[in-house]
C-alpha cells in the first residue's frame, strides 16, 4: 500500500498544497497513492493521539509513505528519528517531496535521516536561544516587554453593535446565542457587555 500523509497545524491552513506536491511527485515516480491520511494537529502531540500514529502501526513491509517534508511527521530530532527508525525496521520506504529524500532500510538513509534531524534540532535551539538572549538584553536595557498597560484598542469586534446586543439581552438571549448571531465567541460578548456597564 502507498500512503500519502498530510498534516496541518491549524484550521486556517490548507491541505491542498501538500496534496498537490505529493500527487505531482508520485505521478513522476509512477506509483499511485492508495490511501490519504489528513489531520489538523500539532506535531508536538503524542503519536498515540494522532492519525499518523495509527498509520505507522498499520503499515507493513513493502509499504510506501509519502510526505511533503519531514517536519510533517515530527517536530524534534528524537521523534523524527524514532519514526524513521521504525519505518526502516519494518522495511517501509519513506519519500519526502521537498527535501527529495528516499529513506529505506540502508545505511545511507540512516545517516541522512540522522544528519537532517540533528541539524533541524540545532537550528530550532539556536533560534530559541537567540530569542531569549534578545529579550534578556531588552529587559536589561530597561525596556518593558509585552503590551503596555492600558494600550488595548478602544475599537472592539462588537463596537457599533451596542443597540443590537441590548435588544437581544432584553429578550433574555444568552451570551452564546448572541455570539452565534454576531459571529463571535460568547466570552467576547460577555467581556464587551461588562466593559459597557
Amino acid at each position: 500500500m502507498n500512503y500519502g500523509y498530510i498534516r496541518i497545524s491549524t484550521d486556517k491552513q490548507t491541505t491542498e498544497n501538500q496534496r498537490f506536491e505529493i500527487e505531482k511527485f508520485t505521478l513522476k515516480k509512477e506509483f499511485p497513492i492508495h490511501e490519504w491520511i489528513e489531520e489538523t494537529i500539532s506535531s508536538t502531540k503524542k503519536l498515540e493521539v494522532r492519525k499518523f500514529g495509527a498509520l505507522l502501526n498499520k503499515m507493513q513491509k513493502g509499504d510506501i509513505l509519502v510526505v511533503s517534508e519531514l517536519s510533517r511527521m515530527g517536530r524534534n530530532l528524537m521523534q523524527i528519528m524514532k519514526i524513521l527508525h521504525d519505518c526502516m525496521e519494518k522495511d517501509i520506504m519513506v519519500y519526502t517531496v521537498k527535501e527529495r529524500y528516499e529513506l529505506g532500510n540502508n545505511i545511507n538513509s540512516k545517516v541522512l535521516a540522522f544528519a537532517f534531524g540533528l541539524s533541524a534540532e540545532i537550528e530550532r535551539n539556536l533560534i530559541s536561544q537567540r530569542t531569549k538572549e534578545a529579550l534578556a538584553r531588552r529587559k536589561a536595557e530597561g525596556q518593558i516587554l509585552g503590551r503596555p498597560k492600558g494600550s488595548r484598542s478602544q475599537i472592539r469586534k462588537l463596537t457599533g453593535k451596542e443597540e443590537e446586543i441590548k435588544k437581544l439581552r432584553e429578550k433574555n438571549i444568552s451570551f452564546s446565542a448572541i455570539g452565534r448571531i454576531l459571529g463571535v465567541h460568547r466570552f467576547t460578548v460577555s467581556t464587551f457587555i461588562k466593559e459597557q456597564q
